[in-house]
């Protein structure tokens, strides 16, 4: 199959790579299946949210656990009922950026991470219950060894 990308052009891609999000995402219900495509160079830890129906709908995406080592995003029954998943250590988490120039005044949502179930492509974006995670931490807190799990007042940023 082929796919127009908004970062990438057009790729192949096989029907088992799409990830299904039966409620879509914020502000974007409509939008059910994505692949999740890495950035060259970025060793699996910067990737990209591609809507397979909409080539100019992609989200950059950040693995939380590769700059925020004490991550810790804890879900709902429901939520991992949905997913199919037992536990929430089951499951792949990807945070949402934002990026801007300079990169370091980039963000990232840890308060709604992209929860996604790898044996089922199934995925689902959640809002967090705790609130040691807030919508906008800066990229900055993180290359210095902080973060939201080192430093509370950060969070909300």
């Amino acid at each position: 199959m082929k796919c127009k990308t908004k970062y990438f052009g057009e790729i192949d891609f096989q029907r088992e790579d799409v990830l299904s999000f039966p409620k879509g995402l914020f502000a974007f219900e409509e939008e059910r299946e994505f692949l999740l495509l890495p950035f060259s160079g970025s060793d699996g830890t910067l990737l990209c949210l591609q809507s397979t129906s909409t080539p100019e709908l992609a989200f950059v995406c950040i693995n939380p656990f590769s700059f925020s080592g004490g991550y810790a995003p804890e879900l709902q029954p429901e939520e991992l009922k949905s997913l199919g998943a037992a536990d929430s250590r089951e499951l792949c988490y990807y945070v949402l950026c934002v990026v801007k120039n300079p990169v370091s005044s980039s963000t990232v949502n840890l308060k709604c991470p992209i929860a996604i179930h790898e044996e089922t492509h199934t995925g689902m974006q959640v809002i967090l219950e705790s609130d040691a995670y807030g919508m906008r931490h800066l990229l900055s807190e993180f290359g210095e060894g902080g973060g939201a799990d080192a430093d509370p007042a950060q969070e909300g940023r």
